[in-house]
């Protein structure tokens, strides 16, 4: 079983060290194979004074520190093309193109080219279907380039977000690695994150982890030391005690299904 986890953004050097260590503490007790991720831009933020990222070179010396002092795959979600031309690639294993992003031509080729593992977020207008498309346009650039898919909720009305099992098991037909991110499909678009109660639906992360491991779906989640003051996603990024309860109480599901599905 795959998890992909970290903080929604790189905001520090020892925030992300110690979500990093955490993790990796975690992945030991439970055993999961472990894909740290943080953004270093979010460039589609609802408000010109909200935090978008740090320095370029302080995101490339703490993807670089981490990647030498944990040794675990990087994902990062890129937003333009031209920053597929860039040192922070290096770093980088696993290459994601953004959900609002995914139908982007440019994008999609520019990340296709590299020839590393490419994320694709399904976008939340999309029929899972159609996530087809992209998956052309991505091995019509680049026969070799390996693909996982990401749900992360369908628009349900004006702020929610609806996870349909039947996107899954859509998704996994494609033949590819498939993850639920089970913190944006709960999040309040529109409604800032910071805003605690109002800004997403935290309470039902747990249950959207179970029905994804009993499916042999793979779970994205993001994760901070104190979600409350993070810059991004604060209402529905897990704490690390919330965390280990999540890994607690799927344990026994995740048990099963690595029975159940070959290579999960």
């Amino acid at each position: 079983m795959k998890i992909i986890a970290g903080n929604c953004i790189l905001e520090s050097f020892d925030i992300s060290e110690k979500t990093a260590q955490f993790l990796k503490d975690m992945q030991h007790l439970y055993g999961f194979d472990l894909i740290y991720k943080s953004s270093f831009i979010k460039d589609n933020r609802s408000d010109l004074s909200y935090f978008t990222g740090l320095d370029y070179d302080e995101s490339i010396a703490i993807f670089r520190y981490l990647k030498i002092k944990f040794g675990f795959p990087i994902l990062t979600d890129f937003t333009y093309p031209e920053d597929l031309e860039d040192e922070i690639v290096n770093y980088i294993d696993i290459l994601q193109i953004p959900a609002y992003l995914c139908m982007q031509n440019r994008l999609v080729q520019a990340a296709s080219s590299i020839g590393k593992t490419i994320n694709i977020k399904k976008g939340q207008f999309l029929h899972p279907e159609d996530v087809g498309h992209i998956i052309k346009k991505i091995k019509d650039t680049n026969e070799k380039t390996p693909i996982w898919i990401t749900e992360r909720g369908t628009c349900f009305g004006y702020r929610d977000l609806v996870v349909d099992p039947r996107s899954l098991a859509v998704l996994k037909n494609f033949g590819y690695p498939v993850f639920l991110d089970i913190g944006h499909s709960v999040r309040k678009y529109g409604i800032p994150s910071r805003d605690i109660k109002h800004g997403g639906n935290k309470q039902f992360i747990t249950t959207l982890a179970k029905m994804a491991v009993s499916l042999g779906v793979h779970l994205f989640v993001e994760v901070h030391p104190e979600p409350a003051k993070a810059l991004c996603d604060a209402a529905t990024q897990l704490s690390f005690e919330e965390f280990k309860f999540l890994m607690n109480e799927i344990k026994p599901i995740k048990e099963v299904a690595e029975k159940w599905y070959p290579n999960y």
